[in-house]
């Protein structure tokens, strides 16, 4: 018997298509980056993007709970003095719908290339409509969620 080691030519994606209208943010989130990581599949390493495509429609009907809307905060610095600046959910939310699941998994990534790789295999759109259509019918591999 030899041990199995997998190679980047044994990977194969597949797409998937998750609809988020009512879902929690953070269980989306960790569904999200499951399947992007590859934690799914049998021949999961952790040192290579064994990972699937994934595209998330209907981002602007994603829910928080704990009346997170006025208290969660996103936070970033430009580095200049005075740079701070701190955004409400609710904020981000009707400015940009997709950023607030796009943080939340990126948090949930290897804080390396590797993570950055798979973070690039995620599709995140405000409404029902996007333009990876051929790719999920084509595989016909593609899953609602």
């Amino acid at each position: 018997m030899t041990t199995f080691n997998t190679k980047p030519k044994d990977i194969q994606r597949q797409w998937h298509l998750i609809d988020a209208s009512g879902q929690a943010l953070g269980r989306l989130a960790s569904q999200v980056a499951h399947l992007l990581r590859g934690k799914h599949k049998p021949y999961f390493v952790p040192h290579l993007d064994t990972g699937d495509f994934v595209v998330v429609v209907n981002a602007a009907k994603i829910r928080v709970t704990g009346g997170k809307e006025g208290k969660k905060f996103y936070y970033r610095h430009s580095m200049y003095p005075g740079g701070f600046k701190a955004v409400t959910y609710e904020k981000l939310q009707k400015a940009h719908p997709d950023r607030p699941l796009m943080e939340a998994v990126k948090g949930m990534l290897p804080p390396s290339r590797l993570g950055r790789a798979m973070l690039k295999k995620l599709k995140v759109y405000p409404g029902p409509d996007h333009p990876h259509q051929a790719q999920i019918k084509a595989e016909g591999k593609g899953e609602q969620s």
